[in-house]
């Protein structure tokens, strides 16, 4: 339970000079009973984060940690930091590994994270204008050219240009692009390939997705095709499953001329066949095929753990789901939703595919949807905050969304230029839990009760302490 706080990477563990003695204070004490209670509440409602954010569909992986690495140096005005900046490696769910660089250099990479293919405008890249560069730098520099005397030669880098090297190099040119640091690699030939990557890099647009379907939600009439749903990849077949009570339920993955679909391609339009005797139900199909990650998407984590971008891919299981929803008479609309980092939200996706208009309530307001049209609705949100709110419909319609805004690095929330930022700073390279500050490391909601129980725990036991010591002085006399 305590390892998601214990073993972060040393890319970018957090440590708090001014709050250490409170915070070791509250890792100590609280981890024989108050780590179950109190702060897996912080893992509980990251669990709940899919609502929004995977709307897309892609990889989904687990980070295994920071494999190929150097060091670099963040200077600031507390003084310089040394940290591990490198290349990480993530095991695909289905089969598959990734290769990642991290983004935000002060939020930590925790260690068995799970992580998701997303769209830039997922993260904070979503409104970073150098996006298109970090893309750059990726497909021109380690591991996607792994010619490494061809790599030196064309960076004019001096010496021997070794994989830690040339990993460092490439994420700390990254960092300057996705954090705006003054940030330096320690090793002189990382550094030579980092100002030569920083300098030529040039805006790329952003890859497209693995595996998507679109639109993610359709709905409609018992007895009618649903959809279509187009089937966008760069693999060469989708393998399409049906629900899985399909063989109860009748709904079948049909063609535009109601043949079954059991497979698919960039393009195809598939539809969900539903009989005419089906109740009110909603119901997903899931496309799954094997193809390699396309370098520069994103990823993200359900937790609070640091954005990664992708280096590398091997052929790895990728998936996405759409749904389908019906109903004899009144309200069939289909509703999704997806993270906008560049306005700050979520977006709430209401399709009507009724005869009549649908009106819905969201956020305290009540919108109308035409029949045959859609509708979205931007629901503005608090940064790196958890959100809960219910879509709320006629004829008792009802979906949920629940969630994390993470649209920010670190130092864009601040609002405070990293040069001159006086609070979290990277710990030293080789940091132990102890120099982990929690509020920096997913539980900022619950971090003044976690630190002010802390305090009367302790308040209490020295308390404790001194009337045991009485009581064995009064025994003794």
């Amino acid at each position: 339970m305590f390892a998601a706080f214990s073993a972060l990477s040393a890319c970018s563990a957090l440590s708090a000079p001014r709050r250490t003695t409170v915070t070791r204070l509250a890792a100590g004490t609280l981890v024989s009973g108050f780590v179950a209670a109190g702060v897996l509440a912080g893992a509980g409602t990251a669990a709940a984060t899919a609502g929004a954010a995977r709307g897309e569909g892609g990889a989904a992986a687990t980070v295994e940690g920071l494999k190929t690495y150097g060091e670099a140096v963040i200077q600031g005005a507390a003084g310089d930091q040394r940290v591990s900046a490198g290349l990480f490696e993530m095991s695909v769910e289905g089969g598959g590994m990734l290769q990642t660089y991290c983004v935000d250099i002060h939020t930590p990479t925790q260690t068995d994270a799970k992580y998701y293919e997303t769209a830039w405008n997922g993260t904070s890249l979503g409104a970073n204008e150098d996006a298109g560069r970090i893309r750059w730098i990726l497909r021109n520099s380690y591991p996607q050219v792994n010619d490494l005397a061809a790599l030196a030669n064309r960076a004019g880098v001096r010496g021997q240009l070794t994989e830690q090297d040339a990993a460092a190099g490439t994420q700390v040119a990254i960092w300057r692009y996705s954090d705006d640091v003054d940030v330096d690699a320690v090793d002189p030939q990382a550094e030579q390939l980092a100002d030569y990557l920083e300098k030529s890099a040039r805006n790329q647009p952003e890859p497209r997705a693995s595996l998507t379907l679109e639109p993610p939600a359709v709905s409609g009439r018992p007895g009618e095709l649903l959809g279509p749903v187009t089937v966008r990849t760069d693999a060469d077949s989708v393998t399409v499953s049906p629900p899985a009570d399909a063989a109860t339920s009748g709904v079948r993955i049909v063609d535009r001329d109601g043949e079954p679909v059991t497979t698919a391609t960039d393009g195809s339009e598939v539809f969900f066949g539903i009989p005419e005797d089906a109740p009110a139900d909603t119901v997903e199909l899931t496309a799954q095929a094997s193809t390699t990650v396309p370098v520069g998407r994103a990823f993200a984590s359900d937790s609070r753990s640091q954005t990664q971008i992708l280096a590398g891919s091997s052929t790895s299981t990728v998936s996405a789901t759409a749904s389908a929803t019906w109903a004899e008479q009144g309200a069939i609309p289909a509703v999704s939703a997806r993270t906008n980092c560049a306005e700050g939200g979520v977006d709430v996706t209401a399709a009507n595919q009724d005869d009549e208009p649908f009106t819905f309530a969201l956020a305290e307001r009540e919108y109308t949807v035409e029949p045959g049209e859609s509708r979205t609705v931007t629901v503005p949100l608090a940064e790196d905050r958890t959100y809960d709110f219910t879509v709320r419909g006629s004829d008792g319609f009802e979906k949920r969304f629940t969630g994390l805004l993470d649209c920010r690095t670190r130092a864009a929330e601040t609002g405070v230029d990293v040069h001159t930022l006086g609070g979290p700073t990277p710990a030293p390279l080789g940091g132990t839990a102890t120099d982990v500050n929690l509020a920096e490391t997913g539980a900022s909601g619950i971090t003044p009760w976690i630190v002010g129980t802390a305090i009367t725990l302790v308040v209490l036991g020295g308390t404790a302490l001194v009337i045991a010591r009485r009581r064995e002085t009064t025994r003794e006399s």
